[in-house]
């Protein structure tokens, strides 16, 4: 019997009217059950698969080109738009990447946990190196999310004592349920619709801090919108700044408070009777952002000070990989959406920031995230783990404070901006949630998809 399933959209799109039905006639086959209609088929039968390459890192000759090259840590069941390294033309030639891929390929990550049995689709054209392999062929974006809902068992085929690794034999060798091309189709229809509006809300909330940012540099960065008015040095900072601000240090106007030093036995990966939502180091996302997968936590010795609330602002004062990208990253700590609980606990790996005027707290969030390798690079300690040095950072860390009435209008026009963010960021958990219920239920063929059609 069949019934229409009527999505609710969180900002101008097509809305798409689905008719599913509930299939009842399967078939055994050797990867289980399946719809009776639908056949088995080896990857290798349906794409052409093969793989790419590294340059050699030692020729300066090729690197830093215009050429993307996709690596495996980029490679998260997601779409690629650019990748973090490109290559030269004299790279790509004296390489196995000498392939360039078209928007459109599925990636497949081929070595080692946790990105072993990892997807990605290509939106721009791109070289790999030799830890993906790209599949080619009809209807790549069904097999992006046949892959996603296959991946424990194509990885309990991987080989590797140490590590899952894959090659290109057992991928070609791998079997799916595979439904006739017009069902492929349907299937990702539905399952790309929330992709995509997932696609639209992040990129509207990268437009919505950069807009944000803009504003914050405008002002308290070059002074734009007060060149009309009278400017006086400032020998603490060196510069001219407008008449009537002050320089504090930035421990005069902002407490910093450490999160709890936990137990292992304290910290829970679900959530359980009588635990707070547990905000990590793993939460803060390297070059900026909140990660919105959490974990759980339990414990007699949580005090007042370990407790944050939503909107609070974070940032990271732990980095074992002496990078810089992390130390120092601010994030908008943000809830689960079924989350009833108004506060959380964060961990000792995190610190937050507590404005003494309230006005400046969008302040504080923008000046981390535009200074952040600054910071981690002038007030890091420790060689094997870097850590944040607080208290220097407090006392040596000079910033101009405009008089309240400016603090009040740069708050005014800032707060939606990130208020919209946060409900993004929401929308997004439940359109994940949404979309990870239906994608086993579709590409297993539990639920078929009939008749798929815009308002």
């Amino acid at each position: 019997m069949g019934f229409a399933l009527k999505f609710q959209v969180y900002m101008k799109m097509k809305e798409p009217k689905i008719k599913f039905r509930r299939e009842t006639g399967f078939k055994e086959t050797e990867i289980g059950e399946i719809p009776r209609e639908w056949e088995v088929k080896k990857l290798g039968e349906i794409s052409e698969i093969t793989t790419g390459g590294t340059p050699r890192r030692n020729n300066p000759l090729y690197w830093n080109g215009n050429i993307n090259w996709l690596k495996s840590q980029e490679v998260a069941d997601n779409y690629i738009y650019d990748t973090e390294e490109k290559i030269t033309e004299l790279g790509r030639k004296n390489s196995n990447a000498r392939k360039i891929y078209s928007p459109g390929t599925l990636i497949l990550a081929l070595y080692a946990s946790p990105t072993a049995g990892r997807v990605a689709i290509l939106k721009t054209y791109s070289t790999i190196n030799q830890a993906l392999a790209a599949i080619e062929g009809e209807n790549n974006m069904f097999l992006f999310f046949s892959l996603i809902a296959n991946r424990e068992r194509l990885l309990l085929s991987a080989s590797g004592a140490a590590q899952q690794n894959l090659n290109l034999k057992l991928v070609k060798d791998f079997e799916i349920p595979y439904p006739p091309l017009p069902e492929q189709s349907r299937i990702a229809t539905v399952l790309s619709w929330f992709d995509d509006l997932i696609e639209i809300k992040k990129r509207q909330n990268e437009i919505l801090e950069k807009t944000a940012m803009a504003i914050f540099k405008s002002w308290f960065i070059d002074f734009e919108p007060f060149r009309d008015g009278e400017f006086v040095y400032s020998e603490e900072l060196g510069k001219e700044i407008p008449k009537g601000w002050e320089v504090k240090k930035i421990g005069e106007v902002a407490d910093f408070k450490n999160g709890l030093s936990y137990k292992g036995s304290e910290k829970f990966n679900e959530q359980i009777h009588g635990s707070l939502i547990f905000i990590t180091l793993n939460n803060i996302i390297e070059g900026g952002g909140f990660k919105t997968e959490y974990a759980w936590i339990k414990s007699e010795r949580i005090k007042n000070q370990h407790l944050l609330r939503e909107d609070d602002i974070i940032f990271a004062n732990t980095e074992q990989t002496k990078t810089g990208r992390l130390l120092g990253t601010p994030a908008l700590v943000i809830f689960p959406t079924q989350y009833s609980k108004s506060v959380g606990v964060f961990s000792h790996h995190l610190t937050k920031i507590n404005p003494k005027n309230f006005r400046m707290k969008y302040f504080f969030y923008l000046l981390f995230r535009l200074y952040q390798q600054e910071f981690a690079q002038s007030f890091h300690t420790g060689t094997g783990v870097w850590g944040f040095d607080l208290q220097n950072f407090k006392t040596n860390y000079l910033i101009p404070i405009p008089p309240s009435h400016i603090l009040q209008s740069f708050h005014s026009l800032v707060e939606p901006l990130f208020q919209k963010i946060i409900l993004n960021q929401k929308q997004i958990m439940t359109l994940r949630k949404i979309r990870d219920t239906l994608l086993p239920l579709l590409v297993f063929g539990k639920l078929r998809v009939e008749e798929v059609y815009e308002l």
